[in-house]
């Protein structure tokens, strides 16, 4: 279960006890492979809507704007 608070107008997630323990026993090794994993995710699901959204874009405006929404548009 996952919670919900607000800070400044931004919704912030908050991680329940029970799933918190589960991570603190996770290596370092390992948390970083649940987040790189959920970065590999979270940029497939972005490409596919972008392709799917603009069937005309060539793979290298997709790939250039999936970058740039992954970064928040800083690339």
């Amino acid at each position: 279960m996952v919670d919900r608070i607000a800070i400044d107008g931004r919704i912030i997630d908050i991680v329940d006890d029970e799933m918190a323990a589960v991570l603190r026993s996770k290596t370092g090794a390992e948390r970083l492979a649940i987040a790189e994993a959920m970065w590999r995710s979270a940029r497939a699901m972005i490409l596919a809507r972008l392709q799917s959204e603009h069937p005309d874009w060539t793979e290298e405006v997709l790939e250039r704007e999936t970058a740039s929404r992954m970064s928040h548009g800083t690339v």
